[in-house]
């Protein structure tokens, strides 16, 4: 199974910055099926955190590892 393409991570970023408009404004929010409201911000920014990193990962062609020490 392939992993996620840079185009589907900033897809996913783009529906939770949506989502967290809408909540922010005072509405709720439907994602993937799932209704969000207010009570779920913290959920949505999570969200948000971790679809940046990935969009970011991929857009730079990986992840980026600190602290490793290399083998061989």
């Amino acid at each position: 199974m392939a992993g996620i393409t840079s185009s589907q991570a900033e897809a996913q970023l783009a529906s939770y910055l949506a989502a967290e408009t809408a909540v922010l404004s005072g509405q709720s929010y439907e994602m993937n099926g799932r209704r969000v409201t207010r009570a779920n911000l913290a959920e949505i920014q999570t969200g948000i955190k971790i679809w940046n990193q990935r969009a970011q990962a991929l857009t730079r062609g990986g992840l980026v590892v600190k602290g490793a020490t290399p083998i061989g």
